[in-house]
């Protein structure tokens, strides 16, 4: 006899349930433009987390970023805000400027191409 409840899966859990018919091609819709007005979501409740590691120097590097923002400038926000903002000013790049972005370019320099 087992003592635990078996409980489903993540894949499971997070699955679609509502199929949606394909559109023929004709009507479907066109793929959308890229955003220019990316933001970070800002303080508010978010329904989706994701896991980071990074190294000792840049978890530093981020805490006096934060610092910084509040010494200087008067902002007091955390970490994860700063981080959404980072990643929504990359975002905006890479759909403003594709190949030309900051994030393609380090990111081809990194692998050595």
């Amino acid at each position: 006899m087992r003592r635990r409840a078996e409980l489903p899966g993540a894949s499971e859990l997070f699955r679609t349930t509502v199929r949606t018919p394909e559109a023929p091609a004709e009507h479907r819709a066109a793929p959308e433009a890229p955003r220019q007005d990316r933001s970070g979501s800002g303080r508010r409740k978010h329904d989706a987390k994701i896991t980071v590691y990074v190294s000792d120097e840049e978890l530093l590097a981020l805490e006096q970023a934060r610092l910084a923002l509040r010494a200087e400038h008067g902002i007091a926000v955390d970490r994860g805000r700063v981080v959404r903002e980072g990643v929504a000013m990359l975002l905006a790049d890479l759909d403003a400027r594709g190949a030309d972005s900051v994030l393609v370019r380090r990111l081809l320099a990194e692998s050595g191409e």
